[in-house]
């Protein structure tokens, strides 16, 4: 019988869970109100529907270990980038429970999505009420940099939510650049990653160059994570990574592969079957899929996740970061890009 190898998770993680935990849960607390917080606590997995504890732990925080880990490469305490790792988790649950009502989305990490049980409205007000903890925590703290990280988090916030809108739109469209689609992942994934990276030195008062390089490595990280989620929309290993094989091809997603694919020459019987309104049987699943790889969608999207990936670690190379502190954000990005496809 083959086993399917587990991932190392990086100490760090470890680490951010052990800091950010507590603090995260008192934030909920602090500046939710019972009802909005209610909710909240159940999205992240803390209580069942009717508000007993669950001893459990929802998701490995691993923007905030990003934010965590960008203090210190300003020279700061790990405590000193807490308020940053706080708000940046909040601003990704926030986003979280809008995007399961949007999608439709029924589970989350094994449980069934907040708007399920609560409604739609309430899990709406409550991603809304997380967004405004998070500027809040931040404004709201000590720290050299709180308005300029505070400003900072609200841009990537913004950014994000054009990258889904744009991604929304893309929807009704046949006629998608790939120009538009790698700007949109950019902003929808790539935004926020940056913000975890940089967030924590913005906080301490870092010198803005600093801030910038380390942005930019959360920033290529973010496209190369998300080029490889959309190869494993394609082709991807279910009992490894948990994504059915064609899921994105089923729903006629405009993932960076397929719009590579059909914006190639000769992309014609691509688009005829990607386009048509009646859904794809499993044979033309399987057609499509070919096509894209023939066009050269699946190749192109390795390619530039490779160089995603090399682009982000010469942003940390230029840095000047303890080698330590490097390697340990290096750990992380290999965590998030490192799926099999």
């Amino acid at each position: 019988m083959t086993t399917t190898p587990t991932r190392r998770l990086p100490e760090s993680l470890d680490a951010g869970v052990a800091l950010v935990g507590p603090a995260l849960r008192e934030t909920v607390i602090r500046y939710l109100c019972p009802e909005m917080g209610r909710v909240a606590q159940y999205h992240h997995g803390w209580t069942d529907a009717d508000g007993r504890p669950t001893n459990a732990w929802g998701g490995k925080l691993l923007r905030p270990a990003l934010a965590l880990l960008s203090a210190r490469a300003a020279g700061g305490a790990p405590a000193s980038g807490v308020p940053a790792a706080v708000a940046i988790e909040l601003v990704h649950n926030f986003s979280l429970l809008h995007d399961d009502i949007m999608d439709g989305d029924t589970a989350r990490r094994g449980r069934a999505t907040a708007w399920t049980l609560f409604g739609v409205p309430p899990a709406i007000l409550a991603g809304d009420a997380l967004l405004t903890a998070a500027v809040s925590v931040l404004l709201d703290s000590d720290s050299a940099g709180a308005r300029s990280a505070a400003s900072s988090l609200l841009t990537a916030t913004q950014r994000m939510i054009t990258g889904q809108a744009v991604d929304v739109d893309f929807e009704r469209r046949t006629d998608v650049t790939l120009a538009e689609c790698v700007a949109m992942a950019g902003n929808k994934t790539g935004a926020l990653l940056a913000c975890a990276c940089s967030l924590g030195a913005d906080l301490v008062g870092a010198d803005p160059e600093l801030v910038r390089r380390l942005a930019a490595f959360g920033e290529h990280v973010g496209l190369a994570f998300q080029l490889i989620d959309d190869l494993l929309g394609i082709w991807g290993d279910p009992d490894r990574t948990g994504k059915q094989v064609g899921a994105d091809l089923r729903v006629r997603k405009k993932s960076l592969p397929v719009v590579a694919a059909l914006n190639a020459p000769g992309s014609a019987e691509l688009s005829t079957l990607y386009f048509r309104a009646e859904p794809l049987t499993d044979q033309e699943v399987r057609r499509v899929a070919d096509l894209i790889e023939l066009a050269g969608g699946r190749d192109w999207a390795r390619d530039e996740a490779a160089r995603q990936i090399t682009a982000a670690e010469e942003s940390l190379a230029a840095a000047g970061i303890p080698d330590a502190i490097r390697g340990e954000f290096l750990d992380i990005a290999a965590f998030i890009t490192d799926r099999r496809f």
